[in-house]
């Protein structure tokens, strides 16, 4: 229990801090935007039914190739009343940010796009799109879980208010 008084506890406490400010600095971020879960299944939950939990209703975007981790609670949130579009990608794997761009409305509360296919491995334009998002006023959740680790993340190039990664993907 990093939040007890004792030894072990504390040590437990600096270990995790520290971790906290080493991944805070892999994806270019504060430590404390840093929340540990178990993992990218996790992390997706946490940031998509989050989101709808602040707003109790609205509309979400994302897409038809996105990870289960994100397409069940889109799935679920639909069943719940939210409003969900749920884009094609082309032919060539990507989302394009005008097709974004055009299911927005006023009533968007969250976009969530995968950072990079977990099939096939086409990466998206995420800076595009979370520029979109922010322009707009909406969170922007991206699954990372692909790319942290393998190709340079900074949240602040990329606009990205929530991003979710697994530390087993990269070691």
């Amino acid at each position: 229990n990093p939040s007890t008084i004792y030894h072990e506890g504390r040590k437990a406490k600096r270990d995790i801090e520290e971790s906290r400010k080493i991944i805070a600095g892999i994806i270019k971020s504060r430590p404390e935007e840093i929340i540990f879960t178990s993992g990218g299944t996790e992390s997706n939950n946490l940031a998509i039914f989050g989101s709808a939990n602040k707003y109790k209703k609205g509309h979400i975007i994302t897409t038809k190739f996105e990870h289960h981790a994100v397409l069940e609670p889109c799935q679920q949130l639909a069943k719940d009343g939210f409003d969900v579009t749920f884009l094609d990608v082309g032919e060539d794997g990507i989302i394009k940010p005008e097709d974004v761009k055009m299911a927005l409305r006023p009533e968007t509360i969250l976009v969530s796009v995968m950072y990079a296919n977990n099939e096939i491995g086409t990466i998206q334009p995420i800076a595009e799109i979370g520029k979109l998002a922010r322009e707009n006023g909406i969170y922007f959740h991206t699954d990372a879980v692909q790319t942290v680790g393998h190709i340079p993340v900074n949240v602040d190039d990329l606009n990205v208010d929530l991003l979710s990664f697994s530390a087993h993907k990269f070691y």
